[in-house]
């Protein structure tokens, strides 16, 4: 799982989210709004938080099984966390290779004939550095 701050860098370039069963996300809310449920992360389970599509939306509903009382919010109050795997699925054609150079992994992908690596301690975090590249340029 991504770090919360590139999350945010990935939603605010244009990262779009369509939710499905074993996504992770965090609260996304104002900065007046105080909440310490902020940084918990939360997966969406048809038995405890699902997506609801609406004609105005996606909403995330909960079913009343969290401690605290929220019933739904919206896809622009949440923080998608993505995966690994989820990651390099949107790099799309553009992945090349993913290595371990010694305590770092290493994600080559190609833009336009333009070799590019991103290096990170965590294979998510580097596959995450390279589609906000990629997110970036297609902008």
């Amino acid at each position: 799982m991504i770090s919360r701050q590139l999350a945010v860098e990935l939603k605010a370039a244009g990262l779009t989210w369509h939710p499905e069963s074993g996504d992770r996300f965090q609260l996304d809310l104002p900065d007046d709004v105080e909440l310490e449920v902020e940084a918990d992360v939360y997966t969406v389970s048809e038995m405890t938080i699902e997506s609801h599509r609406t004609p105005t939306g996606t909403i995330l509903g909960f079913n009343g099984t969290t401690e605290w009382a929220l019933d739904s919010l919206t896809l622009g109050d949440a923080v998608w966390l993505p995966r690994e795997d989820q990651l390099r699925d949107l790099l799309r054609n553009t992945f090349r290779a993913l290595r371990r150079v010694g305590d770092t992994h290493e994600v080559e992908i190609e833009i336009a004939g333009a070799r590019m690596r991103f290096e990170h301690p965590d294979a998510a975090e580097a596959y995450g550095l390279a589609l906000l590249e990629l997110i970036g340029r297609s902008r």
